[in-house]
């Protein structure tokens, strides 16, 4: 039986490629946050009174602001490092050994 994959366009394999960690990481946050901050006792914006959201509700609407913050962010790095001119030499260390 063959295999048959289906060729990613460049700005699909773009996207995973900042959407996929960010999904992990933003995983990862949301436990972080959770292990300290009870989502019972979260209050609005500067309001007194207790967000009365569904415990899992304040957990998905975490975990997607934290998801896409981080996709932002590893999109921009994808951006940046795409410049026109910029090769690994420029991103090496400036203390390291050439090689």
């Amino acid at each position: 039986m063959e295999s048959q994959t289906a060729e990613l366009s460049p700005f699909a394999r773009r996207a995973m490629l900042a959407l996929w960690p960010a999904f992990l990481i933003a995983g990862v946050q949301a436990a972080l946050v959770f292990v300290v901050v009870d989502p019972g006792d979260l209050h609005g914006f500067g309001s007194a009174a207790r967000l009365d959201w569904p415990v899992q509700a304040v957990y998905s609407v975490t975990f997607l602001i934290f998801w896409f913050t981080t996709s932002i962010a590893t999109a921009l790095a994808q951006w940046l490092l795409s410049a026109p001119g910029l090769d690994a030499r420029a991103l090496a260390f400036r203390g390291s050994p050439a090689r």
